[in-house]
């Protein structure tokens, strides 16, 4: 599909400069794109590569409006101006509604008529599909799991009994929703299993990453919220609430009855103790182990950088004994105290 500048500058607003009819058909980066590609740059200091690329028109920030004299889209937000073109010039694939003759849904269930299910799924008693979802092979919907409309299951997703998706859900292959969360009581030594009994409740728009798992309640639901955004091999435990529009990178793991706020960022492999509360707008570094609540927003990080192996085993060793230090800088502070009242 082609669209002329004028016709993205309708959708979506920006200025449109020095249009000569140009049509794109495609998006590249700067150093890459053809004369049928659009390409953004979304800083200033980015505009110097734009100068022997051979993109056919561009995408810029305010400050470079006359860095070039092709077609170009000034726009406040370039990256998220290039991200509303990138999802127009690539529309994802459509099939044809219907359940796959390979894919076995029981009499219970309800499908919607326009809903596509593949081949190999399985869906349970109860299970309510909506309108327009599309469920990839091998997926498995357990008995009364219920999905809103326009959903989409990549291959391989497994959704547990009673589950609850919202609206435009998007989760990618071997995503598990509602396996049971890490519950065991003690026993003389013997693990005794603790039964979930609660659900996992996942809001509209929201997109959860490959491999990513998230577990039931134990009693109460598992609440993601409307909004949010799980990366890849992210470990979501029993009871966690993740507020609306949070965004959590690769393989960052959350202990059980976490409350994660609204609108928060979260870097790859960071840990998140349980029982703790997590403030609206936080940010946490990757890499960082969180023990303990954060009441207010900000940028939070505890990784030490990387270094020489022998550094890091002396700084490891001084890290280590770091209590006793303060206790002798106390007392050293004492007897100077001490000394110079003596004077």
């Amino acid at each position: 599909m082609a669209y002329s500048l004028a016709e993205i500058v309708t959708r979506f607003g920006g200025e449109l400069l020095d249009d000569n009819g140009v049509t794109v058909s495609g998006v590249a980066p700067v150093e890459r794109a053809g004369p049928q590609e659009i390409a953004f740059v979304s800083q200033a200091k980015y505009l110097r590569d734009i100068g022997s690329s051979q993109a056919g028109a561009l995408i810029l920030p305010p400050e470079g409006r006359d860095s070039d004299r092709r077609p170009r889209i000034v726009s406040d937000n370039p990256y998220l101006y290039f991200a509303r073109v990138s999802t127009l010039l690539n529309p994802a694939p459509q099939p044809i509604p219907g359940i796959h003759p390979a894919a076995s849904v029981h009499p219970q269930a309800r499908v919607a008529a326009s809903a596509a299910i593949g081949p190999g799924t399985v869906i349970g008693e109860g299970a309510v599909i909506g309108e327009r979802s599309i469920i990839g092979p091998n997926c498995v919907i357990g008995e009364h799991a219920r999905l809103g409309d326009d959903c989409l299951l990549h291959a391989n997703v497994t959704i547990y009994h009673q589950c609850v998706l919202g609206s435009r859900v998007i989760l990618h292959g071997g995503c598990v929703i509602g396996s049971d969360g890490f519950g065991f009581a003690n026993d003389k030594g013997r693990w005794v299993k603790i039964p979930q009994v609660g659900r996992v409740v996942i809001g509209d728009d929201v997109e959860i990453g490959a491999c990513t798992t998230i577990d039931r309640g134990a009693l109460d639901d598992t609440v993601i919220e409307e909004g949010v955004k799980l990366d890849n091999l992210i470990q979501v435990a029993h009871n966690v609430k993740i507020g609306a529009h949070t965004a959590i990178a690769a393989c960052t793991g959350i202990a059980g009855s976490a409350k994660i706020g609204r609108h928060c960022m979260i870097g790859g492999a960071a840990m998140i103790f349980g029982h703790i509360e997590i403030a609206d707008g936080v940010r946490i570094s990757t890499n960082t182990l969180i023990t303990k609540s954060l009441t207010k927003p900000g940028t939070y990080t505890s990784a030490l950088p990387f270094s020489e192996h022998g550094e890091w085993l002396r700084n490891a060793a001084h890290l280590r004994n770091l209590d006793k230090l303060a206790g002798r800088i106390k007392e050293l502070e004492k007897r100077i105290s001490e000394l110079e009242g003596n004077k």
